[in-house]
């Protein structure tokens, strides 16, 4: 070997595995190369520093240092007497960790190489201040035979979250070793650790030759991964000593953040994997084990910032500083900013002053610990505009990992009074899959392909078509939620028709959105190939997309419209997605209701694929027909819903102000049904000046329950004015003047009066129809449930009698009103949800009431199936 072999003017000498060595090896290349170039000298002694380093740590053999100067040329070599150790260049990882050192030989290194025999290996970095051209240099090396080997086939590896987890697997095991030679006491044994160490490496080579195979755009592995078959017996003790590190971090005892869950849970997994594999077990897809909220699916969707600056969806993102690096047009507008005027700043700009304090303890709180508590579900909280007022929304935030392994928190915004926010976008799908519903169509398998040409596509073609329109139909009115049927519909499609789908849609003025991409092609997308607000269909568009919302098609394109032929920005956009994609043969149908067009359909074909010809347009008229009645219908649907939306938010009262009685309220729509409910509270002053406090929920969750409501709120209200009475009596009268309605609500609800002077004492007069009891929290911290008072529903038995009770209420007390969605939970008793109400109270007892109303939210409303409502009031003497 040419450099393994020095010249005899080359010093050499032999350092044992112990980190004082590294320093004697710096001491040792300083002296040889006295009289060189000082700046070779000075990046000499680094560069060896970090290759010395790495041997201690991965070979633990006795290492020979060569150093010389000659001819303007200072050559260094470290060679090491275990030669099966693979070097691991690690230049994709933003974290600095082992390995770092042969990223630092490339930058800094005019040439550099390893040599491999039998016995040694050595790496070798050249230096030359004459201008010299360098020789070629890299890193590729025939590898010794170092016994046997066996396979791990990992199946749908996440590139990723497995460049997070091995990112930060090293900062672990560097901080750990740091602590270790400082003199800590880590509790992990010297031969240990560096076992782990060792075995580390080992792993991170193999992955690396594996991934280095495999086509760099791919995100998502399935990889054969060739390991030593010695590597069973060591993995237990790895995953002791990363168990260890993550105990120490958690207690601020290392200079590292604890593993974010979703790299916990894959690291088990990797290593169950090797483990299980080893033993004679088949292998597990990454993509079917079961995972904590915020270690989801979606954690395969690389960070990608243009797919967040192109979503319809308002989104928000910050980096590990709580700074924000996106918050898109759609969440600018929605807060009161300029699109890009967010972006710098920190977080709690969008954070209401009462929340701040909890924001950042629960930030720090997850770097520190790694513990979630919101992260993968969805909480209803206020945000702040940016003109002061609160902007009650539902947050969904996720951790996604970026290309070079950090990590990035994606928060989606929707308005309280609209649906749930979908999944996040997806590479392959404007939207990320959702789970099925329960009795849908099966969208996990591949049926047969609908060919829709002339030739050969006769026998059992007819019924093709015809499941086809039925599934499409299906997927439509299966569910509420127009993105996701779309979604499905696009799916559905991409499988069986074409390879690839696009739905555009006018919105209600008259702007054209880009609904839905679907597709199999691994070709990447810009961001403007997604969901996204296209550029308007203006005087000037001709293309084929323009043509086709005025009123044309369906239009079979064979070849893509010419360049030449763009004539305004719609027209480029469209033609731009033509050739990214590749394609053979197209359709756009145009999708009409009542004469009226408001959207269209491209279907595309490419490669070798048999191309559309005008055999494929009937069934293509019959389909968009279908599917133009579907998305009428979904439409008219989430009209009604949200006209009942808006009904039920304008019928939430400002709350009265009181001088001795603190009063605070929330209402949040269910988070997974997108439905609307009969929840709903009340406050007001009665003749006599005593404050009237109601909270009740109409059953149901539609239409009528929030009309039902409307009529219950406004009759109690009167019944309440009309002359001075006790609670139980109102609630009487109210279900007297129920049982009137046309159609009869049935109804629970509490009535209460809060009495005595601003001084004090004070007393809560209550009656209950079927509510939950009111939660009284003294400032102390104890908590009483007030069930006293409690009679039937509303609706049940209207001339009944009906129980009254009188609690006293102390001062700063808190007595809270709330609605069963704040606490039930299925598969859940009622007396565990109740206890758990209690602890959270009597650990909000002595906040602000409306900390103690958000926490609350946060606490207990995450993912909540059912509306919730609650009402807090807390009387202060005066003074």
């Amino acid at each position: 070997m040419d450099h393994i072999s020095q010249p005899e003017e080359a010093s050499s000498r032999s350092f044992p595995p112990r980190p004082e060595s590294v320093a004697s090896a710096r001491h040792f290349v300083r002296a040889a190369l006295a009289g060189a170039d000082p700046d070779a000298v000075e990046t000499a002694e680094l560069l060896v520093s970090e290759l010395v380093t790495n041997a201690v740590l991965h070979a633990r053999t006795e290492i020979d240092v060569s150093a010389r100067a000659l001819d303007g040329e200072v050559r260094v070599r470290v060679a090491d007497r275990r030669p099966c150790r693979a070097l691991v260049p690690q230049r994709s990882l933003a974290h600095a960790g082992p390995g770092q050192g042969l990223a630092m030989v490339e930058e800094l290194a005019s040439a550099y190489g390893v040599d491999t025999d039998d016995e040694r290996k050595a790496v070798w970095f050249a230096l030359r201040s004459d201008g010299r051209p360098p020789p070629p240099s890299g890193w590729q090396t025939a590898e010794p035979a170092c016994g046997p080997t066996r396979t791990v086939s990992l199946v749908d590896l996440p590139g990723a979250l497995y460049l997070a987890a091995q990112g930060h697997q090293h900062a672990l095991l560097r901080e750990l070793t740091l602590a270790a030679f400082a003199g800590t006491d880590t509790g992990v044994r010297p031969e240990d650790l560096a076992i782990a160490h060792d075995m580390n490496n080992v792993l991170v080579a193999g992955m690396t030759a594996a991934l280095g195979e495999q086509p760099s755009d791919t995100q998502g592995h399935s990889l054969n991964v060739s390991l030593p078959a010695d590597v069973a017996r060591a993995l237990p003790t790895l995953r002791q000593v990363l168990d260890a590190a993550e105990r120490l971090a958690r207690n601020e005892r290392l200079l590292v953040w604890p593993s974010l869950p979703q790299n916990r849970v894959f690291r088990q997994w990797l290593f169950d994997q090797i483990t299980g594999q080893f033993a004679g077990g088949p292998p597990t897809a990454w993509t079917v084990i079961p995972r904590e909220p915020s270690a989801s699916p979606s954690d395969l969707v690389p960070w990608d910032a243009s797919h967040a600056w192109a979503s319809r969806v308002p989104t928000i993102a910050a980096d590990d500083e709580n700074r924000i690096i996106v918050a898109n047009g759609p969440a600018a507008d929605m807060l009161g900013w300029q699109t890009g005027e967010l972006v710098g700043q920190r977080l709690t700009v969008l954070i209401p002053e009462h929340l701040r304090e909890r924001h950042m303890a629960a930030f720090t709180r997850l770097l520190r610990s790694g513990q979630p508590h919101i992260l993968g579900r969805s909480v209803p909280l206020p945000a702040l505009h940016r003109d002061g007022r609160l902007v009650p929304v539902r947050l969904f935030i996720q951790a996604q990992g970026t290309a070079d392994g950090r990590t990035v928190f994606v928060a989606q915004l929707a308005p309280r009074t609209a649906p749930p926010v979908p999944a996040p976008l997806s590479p392959g799908e404007s939207r990320a899959a959702s789970p099925e519903q329960p009795g849908g169509p099966d969208l996990t398998q591949s049926p047969e392909r609908i060919a829709t040409s002339a030739a050969g596509d006769a026998a059992g073609g007819a019924a093709l078509e015809r499941r086809l329109l039925a599934d499409i139909g299906e997927s439509l009115s299966s569910t509420p939620n127009l993105d996701e049927g779309l979604q499905r519909v696009c799916r559905i499609l991409t499988r069986r028709l074409a390879d690839w789908c696009v739905v555009d849609l006018l919105n209600d003025s008259d702007q054209l959105e880009r609904f839905c991409v679907s597709h199999h092609s691994p070709t990447p997308l810009p961001a403007e190939a997604y969901a996204g607000r296209l550029p308007p269909v203006t005087g000037a568009a001709r293309g084929p997309l323009a043509r086709v919302l005025r009123g044309a098609g369906p239009l079979l394109l064979t070849e893509p419209p010419e360049p030449s032929d763009a004539r305004s920005p719609l027209d480029a956009h469209y033609v731009e997605l033509f050739e990214r994609v590749g394609a053979n043969s197209a359709v756009v149908a145009p999708l009409r209701t009542r004469g009226a067009v408001f959207g269209a359909l491209t279907l595309v074909r490419t490669g070798r694929n048999r191309p559309f010809t005008e055999d494929s347009l009937p069934l293509i008229g019959d389909l968009v027909r279908s599917l133009a009645l579907g998305v009428e219908h979904a439409r008219l649907y989430q009209e009604t819903r949200h006209i009942a939306e808006r009904l039920q938010r304008s019928l939430l009262p400002v709350l009265p102000e009181i001088e001795h009685l603190q009063m605070a309220a929330r209402y949040a729509p269910s988070s997974t049904t997108a439905q609307i409910g009969g929840d709903w509270y009340d406050s007001f002053v009665v003749p006599g000046g005593k404050t009237a406090v109601v909270i009740g929920d109409v059953a149901g969750h539609d239409l009528e329950a929030a009309v039902a409501m409307s009529q219950l709120r406004s009759m109690l209200r009167g019944i309440a004015i009309d002359r001075e009475e006790p609670p139980d009596e109102v609630l009487r009268r109210l279900d007297i003047a129920n049982h009137t309605l046309s159609q009869e609500a049935t109804a629970t609800c509490i009535y209460a009066l809060v009495t005595g002077p601003a001084s004090g004492p004070w007393e809560l007069k209550h009656s209950s129809a079927g509510h939950l009891p009111p939660l009284l929290t003294t400032r102390e911290g104890d908590t009483r449930y007030l069930d006293g008072g409690s009679g039937l529903l509303l609706g049940m038995e209207p001339d009944m009698p009906r129980p009254g009770a009188t609690d006293a209420l102390p001062a700063h007390s808190t007595v809270l009103l709330y609605t069963d969605g704040l606490i039930e939970r299925r598969d859940e008793s009622l007396d565990h949800a109740m206890d758990r109400l209690r602890r959270h109270t009597a650990a909000l007892a002595r906040e602000p009431l409306d900390v103690f109303c958000d926490e609350l939210l946060i606490g207990l409303s995450a993912d909540s199936a059912d509306d919730i409502a609650l009402l807090a009031l807390r009387p202060v003497p005066r003074g």
